[in-house]
C-alpha cells in the first residue's frame, strides 16, 4: 500500500513539475519573438578593396594616391566598414591591402589577419580607437567617441580632430512577429529604465520586455548612453529572457550589412528610420558619423583624404555606400 502511495505521489509530483515548466518556460518560449538580439557579425570578406566581387561603392575619385606616398592607415567601427573600404578601393593603389598568410581569412571575427603593413585594418570600435590613440592607425571611422574614450586619449596627452562626414540613424528593432511597429522616445527610455516591463503597456502582447544592451565602448552603446542621458537600468529582470526582446543599432548596419529578415526597425515618435527621413531630419535620432585623427599626425595625406571625404566626390561615395551625406550648407542671405 505504501509503495503504491509513493508511486502515486511521485507521478503527481512529476505532472506538477512538468505543468510548472510548461507554464513558466515552454509556453513563454513558444512565441517569444526570439532572435531579436542575434545579429550576425559583419562579413568583412564582402567589403575587401580591389576585389571585383566586393560590395563596395565605386563612384570614381580624382584623389589617387601612389604607392610611394605616405599612405594613411584606415580602421573603423563594424557599421562603417563599407565606407572606409570603399575609400581605399577608390583612392589607393592596388597591393596596399595585405594579409598575413597571403589572403583574407574567414576564421576570425575582427579581420585579425590584415598584415601590419596593410592600409586597411579592422579592429572594431574599442580596439581600433585605442590603436588610433597609440598612433598605429591614422584615420578612424566611427560614431562619436565616448566620454571614456576621450578621457583615455587626454590621459595619454593625445588631442584628437573629430570631423563629421555623414549621417546615420540610431534605430531600435524587434522581432518581425512582434505586433508593435513603433514607440515614442519616452516609452523607449522608460523600457531601458525598467519602468515599462511588459509589451502590453505599449500596445503589444502580454509578454515581458527583454531590453538588450551592447558592449561598453561600442559605437551603438555610446549612442545609447547619450540617448538615455546616463540614466539606464544596470540589471535586467532575469525572467525577461522568456519575453520578447528589443535592441538597438545603426540603420545601415542593421538593414544593409547584416540584413536579417527576422527583425524589423521601429518607428520612433511616429517616424520610420528610412533614408529620406534621415536626410530631411524628421527621424528624431539622426546622428553624424565621423573620421577621427590625431592632431599631431604629420602625414599631409590624412588631411587630403578628410578634405576629399567632405567634397562632392566623397559625399557621393558615402551615399553610394548606403548612408546619408551631410546636408548641403545654404548660402548666407
Amino acid at each position: 500500500m505504501k509503495k503504491r502511495l509513493v508511486l502515486i505521489a511521485t507521478a503527481i509530483l512529476f505532472v506538477l513539475v512538468n505543468v510548472f515548466l510548461y507554464v513558466t518556460v515552454t509556453r513563454r518560449l513558444a512565441n517569444n519573438f526570439s532572435g531579436t538580439g542575434q545579429l550576425k557579425m559583419v562579413d568583412v570578406s564582402l567589403f575587401l578593396p580591389f576585389e571585383e566581387s566586393s560590395k563596395l561603392a565605386r563612384t570614381g575619385s580624382s584623389l589617387k594616391f601612389t604607392a610611394d606616398e605616405d599612405l594613411p592607415v584606415l580602421d573603423g567601427a563594424a557599421a562603417l566598414v563599407p565606407v572606409y573600404a570603399s575609400v581605399i578601393d577608390s583612392c589607393y593603389p592596388e597591393g596596399t591591402v595585405t594579409y598575413e598568410g597571403g589572403k583574407f581569412s574567414d576564421d576570425n571575427y575582427y579581420g585579425e589577419n590584415f598584415a601590419p603593413d596593410s592600409v586597411m585594418q579592422y579592429q572594431n570600435t574599442v580596439r581600433g580607437f585605442d590603436a588610433l590613440v597609440d598612433g598605429k592607425v591614422d584615420l578612424f571611422f566611427t560614431a562619436h567617441p565616448s566620454k571614456d574614450q576621450l578621457a583615455s586619449a587626454k590621459e595619454k596627452g593625445v588631442e584628437l580632430e573629430i570631423v563629421p562626414v555623414g549621417l546615420e540613424a540610431f534605430v531600435f528593432f524587434v522581432n518581425k512577429n512582434n505586433p508593435v511597429d513603433g514607440l515614442s522616445s519616452d516609452q523607449i527610455r522608460a523600457i531601458y529604465k525598467g519602468e515599462i516591463k511588459n509589451w502590453k503597456e505599449v500596445g503589444g502582447p502580454n509578454k515581458l520586455i527583454d531590453p538588450l544592451t551592447r558592449i561598453k565602448g561600442s559605437g551603438s552603446q555610446t549612442m545609447m548612453d547619450k540617448f538615455m542621458e546616463g540614466d539606464m537600468l544596470s540589471a535586467r529582470d532575469p525572467l525577461s529572457i522568456f519575453g520578447a526582446g528589443i535592441g538597438y543599432s545603426f540603420r545601415y548596419y542593421l538593414s544593409g550589412m547584416v540584413a536579417d529578415d527576422n527583425v524589423k526597425m521601429l518607428a520612433v515618435d511616429g517616424v520610420y528610420p528610412d533614408e529620406e527621413n534621415v536626410r530631411n531630419g524628421s527621424y528624431p535620432i539622426s546622428v553624424n558619423f565621423y573620421v577621427v585623427y590625431r592632431k599631431d599626425n604629420g602625414n599631409e595625406n590624412v588631411r587630403r583624404l578628410v578634405d576629399w571625404l567632405l567634397s562632392g566626390e566623397g559625399q557621393r561615395l558615402i551615399e553610394a555606400c548606403g548612408y546619408v551625406g551631410l546636408p548641403e550648407e545654404k548660402p548666407a542671405a
